[in-house]
Formats: structure tokens, C-alpha cells, sequence
């Protein structure tokens, strides 16, 4: 029996990785963009990871979701603005056309700017709601990973954002594209025409910002991060991975001394991210996690009123987090004219 094993196992791997053949399908005159799909699951799975995070930390978990109103119109909005300030030939070169800036149903998004622009977003909800951020953006982290990896799948539908040819047994099939009708171009013999085999480099992002998801909640609990370490470190782990994405993609790109603009914001982002952890690292050394969490959860039963956060005299190890007893639950609104804690 064990002899007749390999006859029954298949004699080779496939050539290469299939893509699809179509990504939009049309209900009535209503086109559906499986990039938008993969858009909206990563949404829907970041907010469900993110409340789960933000409820453990002491947080009321149905504020993820008042969060993600603000961030997400902010997030799509500064994607578009980064896509057409880093490749604006498109739209303001020779024969551009300034209109389709403005039709992001087209394609065209950039994740720096998405990022940047849904943090701007989170931060004024948790104002708005009296949070301090950086315990938000700590439980969001690995939310935001998981997100972009469900994200970059949309890519894969538009046979698009590839890398270099390659025919490794992971290579990806590529087909020539018709980007207005969102699907492949058919030969004369009816087959959609094929480009060539390619590095995968969304399959390489999507798994590298899993692991990441996974490498952030595995210290957090490890070392108990607070003060927005456990978000800079997502930022150094994709900055570090996009890094090496972004050397394999030849699609076409600006360069500035002859590296690509994305490169360049990924080294830059790194830096200051790095830097930002070691100061946050060295400023709250010494402090006991286990003093900071358990100080979160007691402001999560109930919110300390004003009048007694300002007149507590802490010390000791419950002074050294004196600023995290209400990062979790909104804080009270200062009465008597006093200016609002900043968050």
C-alpha cells in the first residue's frame, strides 16, 4: 500500500500561481469591484479586532466603531491625495486630465497616505470622545496589519503590483489588462492573453503584515507596551517589509536618485519610527506594567472625577503612570473654566 502512495499524490506543482480573469462584476448598472470588497473585509475585520483589543485595555469596545467612521472617510480621501502628489503625470502632466484626481473609483490609492490621513481621523474621534490616543492607536496596531493584508488581495484581482519575472513554483500568472472593464484582455482565440510569470509581491506583503499582527500581539503581551509602542512598532515592522516589496515591484513609479519615492518614505517613516519608540522606551523606563495595567482597568469601572484626578497626590510606581489612568474610558469634562486634558 505504501508503495502505491506516489501514484496516488500528483506528479508536479502548478507552473505558476493562477490570477483571476475579472474583477468587477456588474449587478444591474451597479459594478462590483472586488478591490472594494477586499477594501471593505479589511475593514470590517480591523474593527472587529480593535474592539476586542481596546475592550481588554479598559475601553468601551463599541467606540472602535465611532472611530472607524471618522478614520476610514479620512484614510481613503489622503490615499487619493498621496497617489496623485507622488504620480501626478496622470493628472497634471502632458495631456493629463486634473478631473480623474478626483475619481477614485478608477484605482489609484496610496497606503502612506491612508495611513496618515486615518490617523488624523482616529485622533480627532478620540478627542472628540475624550480618549487619550496612544492607548488607541496601541489596541488598533495590529488591527491595521491585518486590515492591509486582507487589502492587498484586491491587488491580486487586478493583476496588478507585481514584481520582477521570475519562475520560481510561486510565481504569479499575469494577464494583459483592460483596466476600464476590469478584466483581462482575450486573444484572437477567445483565452485571456497572458504577460508572463511574476514575483507575487502582494501574496509577500499580505504574509508579512500577518506575521507582523501576530509578532505585535505576542509582545504586547510579552512586555505589556504602553504609550503607543505597540503602533510604532507596527510602523516599523511594515516599513521594513515595504522596503523590500518595493525593490521588487516594477511598476511604473517616480524616482528621486534613482530610488522610488515609495523607498524613500519607507526608509524616512522607519527612521523616525524607531526613534520615536527608543524615546518612549527610555522615558518610561522603569515603570511597572503591571501597575499601568492594572490602573487602566480600575479607570475602565469607573471614571475618575476631576476634581479627584487633579487632587490625587500619586507616587511610586502609580506616579510613573499617573498619565495612563484615563487613556482607556473617556475623561470627564473639565468644569470651572480648566482646559481640556490633552490627548
Amino acid at each position: 500500500m505504501i508503495a502505491a502512495l506516489p501514484a496516488l499524490l500528483p506528479t508536479g506543482l502548478p507552473a505558476a500561481l493562477p490570477s483571476p480573469t475579472v474583477a468587477v462584476w456588474h449587478l444591474g448598472p451597479l459594478p462590483v469591484r472586488a478591490y472594494a470588497l477586499c477594501i471593505i473585509a479589511g475593514i470590517v475585520v480591523a474593527v472587529w479586532i480593535a474592539e476586542r483589543r481596546f475592550q481588554a485595555r479598559g475601553g468601551r469596545a463599541d467606540f472602535i466603531l465611532d472611530m472607524a467612521v471618522w478614520a476610514v472617510p479620512f484614510g481613503i480621501v489622503g490615499a487619493r491625495i498621496y497617489h496623485v502628489v507622488t504620480s501626478p503625470q496622470a493628472y497634471f502632466g502632458e495631456g493629463g486630465d486634473p478631473v480623474r484626481a478626483l475619481k477614485i473609483w478608477d484605482g489609484g490609492l496610496g497606503i502612506w497616505g491612508a495611513i496618515a490621513a486615518g490617523v488624523l481621523g482616529a485622533w480627532i474621534a478620540a478627542r472628540r470622545a475624550g480618549y487619550r490616543f496612544a492607548p488607541v492607536a496601541d489596541a488598533a496596531a495590529p488591527a491595521l496589519l491585518v486590515a492591509q493584508a486582507l487589502g492587498r488581495w484586491g491587488n491580486w484581482f487586478n493583476n496588478e503590483l507585481y514584481g520582477r519575472a521570475t519562475d520560481l513554483p510561486w510565481a504569479l500568472t499575469i494577464h494583459r489588462w483592460d483596466a476600464a472593464e476590469g478584466r483581462a484582455v482575450l486573444g484572437a482565440d477567445g483565452a485571456p492573453e497572458v504577460l508572463g510569470t511574476f514575483h507575487p509581491t502582494f501574496l509577500y506583503e499580505s504574509l508579512w503584515c500577518l506575521a507582523a499582527a501576530v509578532v505585535l500581539v505576542l509582545l504586547d503581551r510579552r512586555y505589556r507596551l504602553r504609550h503607543g509602542q505597540v503602533f510604532l512598532l507596527y510602523v516599523v515592522l511594515y516599513c521594513a517589509g515595504r522596503s523590500w516589496f518595493e525593490a521588487l515591484r516594477i511598476d511604473d513609479a517616480n524616482h528621486i536618485l534613482g530610488l522610488r519615492v515609495n523607498t524613500w518614505v519607507a526608509a524616512i517613516v522607519l527612521l523616525a519610527a524607531l526613534a520615536a519608540f527608543a524615546v518612549s522606551r527610555r522615558r518610561h523606563r522603569g515603570e511597572d506594567p503591571a501597575v499601568a495595567e492594572r490602573v487602566e482597568r480600575e479607570s475602565a469601572e469607573q471614571v475618575p472625577s476631576t476634581s479627584s484626578v487633579e487632587g490625587a497626590s500619586p507616587s511610586g510606581d502609580d506616579a510613573s503612570v499617573a498619565d495612563e489612568q484615563t487613556v482607556t474610558q473617556p475623561q470627564e469634562q473639565p468644569r470651572q473654566g480648566h482646559d481640556r486634558p490633552s490627548s
